[in-house]
């Protein structure tokens, strides 16, 4: 540790002498390497265990706080001077915890070790590492005009379906010649707006990372929810798993966690939100909407609608053909 001091304390904006600073280190960063190394299920038998009940879950959050974060090569270096015989990597250990602790972003190895800076980037890296970049427009365009919410989308014409199969979780598309956007599967639980506000705060104050996924998700998702009622809308669909009893909790969770957040040029959602507002404001797939609304809501309404047309025809067939024998 005395080696890696003046780096370390390069990583802190404070000025002082740490005549303490050295055993700081050396505790936190050993309970995290134990911490992560106890999870994954290597540990010695007769080592006291750190993860009591259920504790773990709220160490892990802990975990990922910002302020909380220690150099990740101080805590790297700490597990290869302790590590057994055939032991994983520290990255893949943590990837395979933050796997186990958010399944829902089935994240990939980061081999890059030398520019991970802390657990919470390592925990990003691996989040966004399967997302598909966009094409980047050549020419810009821009709309005042606001993707409506799900409410209002889905009275328009717009289908919403939950994505099948192993995907990220902001992996979001929008068919237009369909007019379905399918969404990853959210689970909304009381940990997420800790976690996410963190990833945000992350991105907010890093300008070397872009796109910004996580920031453009949750303006996205803000754009798209403003009141209980989107919430129940897109969880009927499956695409959110409400962990926090009433929708209306999930509701302002998304409203807050989008105040205040900054989107760019590169907005990773721009060709979604421009995509649903262009099959919204189309004349045609709003009636087909009120249609199958009013009159196609369900197989009873549909087969009243159906005969009332059907009576409809055999009252005019047999008005015309009344009609025509006077004539004759």
């Amino acid at each position: 540790m005395h080696k890696l001091k003046e780096e370390a304390l390069k990583c802190y904006e404070e000025d002082g002498n740490y005549h303490d600073f050295l055993a700081i280190l050396v505790i936190d960063g050993c309970f995290v390497v134990e911490f992560i190394r106890e999870y994954c299920k290597i540990c010695l038998e007769e080592e006291a265990m750190i993860i009591i009940d259920d504790r773990a879950r709220y160490i892990f959050r802990d975990l990922m706080l910002l302020e909380n974060q220690l150099p990740f090569f101080v805590i790297n270096k700490l597990h290869s001077m302790t590590k057994q015989v055939n032991e994983s990597s520290l990255v893949e250990l943590v990837n395979d915890m933050c796997i186990s602790f958010r399944p829902s972003f089935h994240g990939t190895e980061c081999n890059n070790v030398g520019n991970i800076k802390h657990l919470l980037q390592l925990y990003h890296i691996i989040s966004c590492r399967q997302i598909n970049p966009r094409k980047k427009s050549k020419t810009y365009t821009s709309s005042n005009k606001v993707m409506p919410n799900a409410t209002e989308l889905s009275e328009a014409g717009v289908s919403f379906a939950k994505v099948d199969g192993m995907t990220s979780l902001l992996d979001i598309k929008f068919e237009s010649t369909t007019g379905l956007m399918t969404i990853p599967c959210l689970p909304a639980e009381l940990d997420t707006e800790i976690l996410w506000r963190n990833l945000i705060a992350y991105e907010q104050q890093s300008s070397d990372v872009q796109p910004k996924y996580f920031s453009d998700y949750v303006v996205f998702m803000d754009h798209l929810i403003d009141s209980e009622k989107d919430v129940n809308l897109l969880r009927q669909k499956g695409i959110i798993v409400n962990f926090m009893g009433d929708d209306k909790n999930v509701a302002n969770l998304f409203n807050k966690l989008g105040n205040g957040v900054m989107t760019h040029f590169d907005f990773y959602y721009k060709e979604e939100c421009r995509k649903a507002v262009e099959y919204s404001e189309k004349p045609w797939n709003r009636m087909k909407a009120n249609l199958k609304h009013n009159y196609f809501s369900n197989p009873w309404v549909g087969a009243s609608t159906v005969a009332a047309i059907i009576l409809l025809l055999l009252t005019t067939i047999q008005t015309v053909l009344a009609f025509t024998s006077s004539v004759k």
